[in-house]
């Protein structure tokens, strides 16, 4: 697979196969990952990997928590602006209307929508997941290197055939991963990623991206 297939079949998969990820193919991939761009060299990213018994407790534990509505845990950083303007809050809606939609799910049944959510905590079925911290004393450009060492790994995956499917969604459950990672207390959870062979049967739709010209301005003087 060249880099051009791997970047244009990746995706958020929301359904994987019940099909174990064997541990070689997630040491090369994170081996490799580990030459992702980073200032200075400094590789901000604490990565945990997660299979079998302890994530299945996680997922438990995510489960027993939705069941009991114990409220999510306040994520350590802003997921979004408190006023998302345009064309970002277009753009975040037009997400919203194809990922739901293409679960029959209509605008007004936020019961139905939140049902679909909590499948994040199950890891849509995923029997892998990385999550992945940053030190809280790092700024910004610290935490714009760690997507590039997640992007990385998400292409990395597609070279060997898996798939995957990030969620910042595990920020808000970040007490109950704790409970089974024990993650230095300098750490905050940036992210899960969910990772696996693809369920084909689930549909997966894949969501557009804005027009060249909306996000790229050439200036080559011609």
């Amino acid at each position: 697979m060249d880099v051009y297939e791997a970047v244009t079949s990746r995706r958020a998969v929301r359904g994987f196969a019940d099909r174990p990820v064997p541990r070689e193919p997630l040491e090369r991939v994170l081996s490799a990952a580990a030459w992702a761009p980073s200032g200075s060299n400094i590789q901000p990213w604490h990565a945990y990997v997660v299979t079998g018994a302890p994530l299945a407790e996680i997922k438990k534990r995510a489960g027993r928590r939705l069941a009991e509505g114990d409220p999510w845990d306040e994520p350590e950083y802003e997921q979004y602006p408190a006023v998302l303007k345009s064309p970002y809050r277009e753009r975040r809606s037009g997400f919203g209307e194809q990922r739901y939609g293409a679960l029959g799910i209509p605008r007004e049944d936020l019961e139905a929508r939140q049902r679909a959510a909590s499948a994040n905590w199950q890891c849509f079925g995923a029997p892998a997941a990385l999550f992945c911290y940053v030190d809280r004393d790092l700024g910004r450009p610290q935490w714009s290197d760690v997507g590039m060492y997640l992007q990385t790994v998400m292409l990395l995956l597609r070279a060997e055939g898996l798939h995957s499917c990030p969620q910042m969604a595990w920020a808000k459950f970040r007490r109950t991963v704790a409970e089974v990672l024990s993650p230095p207390d300098g750490l905050v959870l940036f992210c899960g990623m969910s990772i696996g062979y693809e369920d084909v049967s689930v549909h997966s739709p894949r969501t557009g991206r804005a027009p060249l010209g909306e996000t790229v301005t050439f200036v080559d003087g011609l």
